[in-house]
C-alpha cells in the first residue's frame, strides 16, 4: 500500500521526529523506517497568496495496510497540529 499526504507549517526536522514519535528509526536524510513500513519525505515552498510563503512537507508512506492505517492517522494528527 502507497499513501502520499502534505503537511504545510512544519520542518523536515519535526516530520522526522514525528515519525520517530510513532515508531519510525532515521535511514537516510529523506528516509525512515517502521516495523512493516517506511516513508520518505520531500520538503518544497508553497506560495499561499501574493507574499506569504509556506514549507510543505510531503510524506510518502509505503507498507502493510494493516499498519499504515494507523501509522499514517497517528502522524496526521501530530502534524496537524503542530502547523496550526
Amino acid at each position: 500500500m502507497r499513501v502520499e499526504r502534505s503537511f504545510r507549517g512544519i520542518s523536515m526536522r519535526l516530520a522526522k521526529k514525528y515519525l520517530e514519535s510513532v515508531g519510525a528509526e532515521t535511514v537516510g536524510e529523506d528516509f525512515v523506517e517502521g516495523d512493516g513500513w517506511r516513508a520518505e519525505l520531500a520538503a518544497d515552498t508553497v506560495s499561499i497568496g501574493r507574499s506569504i510563503e509556506l514549507t510543505e512537507i510531503t510524506v510518502t508512506f509505503e507498507g502493510d495496510p494493516a499498519v499504515l492505517d494507523e501509522i499514517v492517522e497517528r502522524f496526521a494528527k501530530k502534524a496537524i497540529r503542530a502547523g496550526g
